[in-house]
């Protein structure tokens, strides 16, 4: 990738973590303001890699994600007609046809437009360019290394552990990355979550190298090297090493998805505490953690993307004022993208267009659509939330049945522990409704009460 030459859909982009995508049902996905659809068809008694096309059936471009698996031929169906394709993009199926013979005859007439997929790193990475598909065999996927070294120790590995969080965004792209190119605001930005305000200090970084392909900086304060390196338009990798030889590594990749939009999909391993980390629940660390932290950085985020919108695109040379050395890499990343962001990626962001009214903060907080929906462990941890307080309810329902119709009975001792079994179920419900089935769908976040 050269200055003249780059081109933001011949890049793989990691749409989900592996265990997020359903296998039971397509999926929609928008990459660089494309739709695309993934699924993983299903042939007899054997389950064929995941396929990834254009989400747009060539009949009459109906959405195929919302299509479904038929049940007898496994393959991907039309909602619309019915049309049926197979693992390649082959239509093997119109109900309508009055000569089946015809898809033999004409094939590529009635075919998807299929793209490049692949499985790597417990990630699904899709290549956008429906045109050039034959340059993604030569394209390397931009993989972490620190997973690399656990993928080459092997399935039984025990020194890494790694886990996974996805979530769509409502500011563009270059917000993004910008943000996670950004250490220094973790300590007040993220205050009491993985930082503390109170222990801040310069925290100046040095390029050791920049190139339109690859952006690499370094910082140290003798017990903690911290090495980030860029490789546009997509991974941004930290790489955390203490003096006692633990590390932590975070892995983000960030997605331009439509216009003002962008997906985040990040991996956090390190080579300590791997049991602490296994054993906690991911829809725990989740909301817990994860949603928390970006909640906390969504509302400067967001209103500084429209402030910017009001600038041209290299206005940062004069908007900003970046004095000190922790600035080194946002800068650094702003001249790659006033240099190499080809039309398409500042379509998607520097010029496109700003609604006339903000989001309000439930929408801009909106954990349920942005995350909850399209996490597999918190869709169904949610799920079992709600089925508790349903539970719930019933229990005390009956305990205090019992309590009132049966007091002879069971007597004044078994009165009183159906009477105790309904508080537990009081105070059961009260916390699955009002404490923890909100953390799915909006916490504010206001800096002044943290």
């Amino acid at each position: 990738m050269t200055a003249s030459c780059f081109n933001l859909l011949q890049h793989w982009y990691p749409v989900a973590p592996l265990e997020d995508i359903p296998t039971d049902r397509p999926t929609p996905m928008v990459i660089a303001g494309i739709a695309i659809v993934i699924w993983k068809p299903r042939k007899g008694d054997r389950e064929t890699e995941f396929c990834a096309a254009l989400d747009r059936c060539p009949h009459r471009l109906a959405p195929l994600s919302e299509g479904r698996l038929d049940d007898t031929s496994g393959d991907l169906m039309c909602s619309y007609h019915g049309w049926q394709f197979d693992d390649g993009g082959r239509c093997t199926r119109i109900p309508q046809a009055e000569n089946p013979e015809i898809l033999e005859k004409t094939p590529a007439q009635f075919c998807l437009t299929s793209l490049p997929v692949r499985v790597a790193q417990d990630l699904i990475w899709v290549w956008p360019d429906a045109d050039h598909p034959d340059l993604a065999e030569t394209t390397p996927l931009p993989l972490s290394p620190q997973l690399a070294q656990r993928d080459a120790a092997g399935a039984d590995d025990r020194e890494i552990a790694c886990t996974s969080f996805m979530r769509d965004l409502p500011y563009d792209w270059q917000t993004l990355v910008e943000n996670v190119s950004d250490p220094s605001h973790v300590h007040f930005a993220h205050h009491g979550l993985q930082g503390n305000r109170d222990t801040a200090g310069p925290n100046p970084l040095t390029i050791h190298q920049s190139t339109p392909n690859y952006i690499e900086a370094r910082s140290s304060n003798g017990f903690l090297t911290s090495t980030i390196r860029l490789e546009p338009p997509c991974r941004l990798e930290y790489t955390l090493e203490f003096a006692s030889g633990n590390s932590l590594g975070l892995t983000t990749y960030s997605i331009p998805t439509e216009p003002g939009k962008s997906r985040i999909v990040a991996q956090f391993s390190r080579n300590f505490a791997q049991n602490l980390a296994r054993l906690t629940p991911r829809w725990w660390e989740h909301t817990k953690l994860r949603n928390t932290v970006l909640d906390s950085d969504m509302v400067f985020l967001y209103y500084q993307e429209r402030l910017m919108r009001g600038y041209s695109a290299e206005a940062w040379k004069s908007v900003y004022t970046m004095p000190t050395g922790s600035d080194r890499l946002v800068i650094e990343f702003r001249r790659w993208f006033d240099a190499h962001a080809d039309e398409r990626l500042r379509s998607l962001t520097t010029d496109a267009p700003i609604a006339p009214e903000p989001l309000s903060r439930q929408e801009l907080l909106d954990r349920y659509h942005q995350h909850t929906e399209i996490c597999s462990s918190c869709r169904a941890a949610l799920d079992r939330v709600q089925w508790g307080q349903r539970a719930a309810l019933l229990v005390l329902a009956l305990m205090l049945t019992v309590a009132a119709t049966a007091s002879e009975a069971i007597g004044v001792a078994g009165r009183g522990a159906a009477f105790g079994i309904a508080i537990v179920a009081i105070a059961a419900y009260g916390g699955l409704k009002y404490w923890l089935e909100p953390r799915f769908y909006f916490v504010d976040y206001r800096h002044p009460d943290h």
